[in-house]
């Protein structure tokens, strides 16, 4: 019986369609019969899809990616995907690298690219974290835009003044998320006080 091909895509954000699309095509030409697919950052804790797509493979699978970096964050997620993918007696095929698990060759290569990715992640983090030393020294580094938490004080404000959620989310360009999950914190804030 031949392998049963199953696909996964991620990209990291929403923005990306172009790079998602071009995943989908080229695991669709792979033979791919089930693609699974998400837009997250590849910092989000839960990788709902990809979790699906672990429990879907069954003995005898292949589980199909376009690229290492789509479905692994690190050596350790990457060895903790492929020893679940083992367990379940699924072979790993990633494209770009015309890489699969199935041979003695791929699994080397497999482990070694994966080394790799960490090593190449690792220093580019360290040229970051000196780069943005060499801005503080020298005042030129501005951080982070500030996020909706920063602007509390101004939700609670508006929200004082009568305004709706609408018209501080629109006012303070922060989600509509945000302005609940700020005045939730609040009447739990002023709760726990009464204690």
């Amino acid at each position: 019986m031949a392998a049963v091909m199953i696909g996964y895509a991620r990209t990291s954000t929403i923005d990306q369609k172009a790079g998602l699309e071009a995943q989908l095509r080229d695991l669709q030409s792979a033979g791919c019969t089930k693609i699974f697919k998400e837009q997250l950052s590849s910092v989000a804790t839960e990788r709902l899809e990809l979790e699906r797509a672990l429990d879907f493979v069954r003995e005898g699978d292949l589980l199909v990616v376009t690229k290492l970096d789509r479905l692994a964050r690190s050596v350790a997620d990457l060895m903790a995907i492929t020893e679940t993918l083992r367990r379940k007696g699924v072979e790993l095929r990633i494209l770009a690298l015309n890489l699969d698990t199935s041979t003695p060759t791929g699994k080397l290569m497999l482990n070694l690219l994966g080394s790799i990715a960490e090593f190449e992640r690792e220093l580019m983090l360290e040229r970051q974290r000196e780069g943005i030393a060499k801005a503080k020294a020298e005042g030129k580094y501005k951080g982070r835009a500030p996020t909706a938490r920063d602007q509390a004080a101004q939700v609670l404000s508006l929200k004082a003044a009568g305004k709706t959620v609408r018209d501080i989310q629109e006012a303070l360009s922060i989600s509509r998320a945000s302005v609940f999950r700020i005045l939730k914190e609040r009447r739990q804030a002023c709760e726990l006080g009464r204690d």
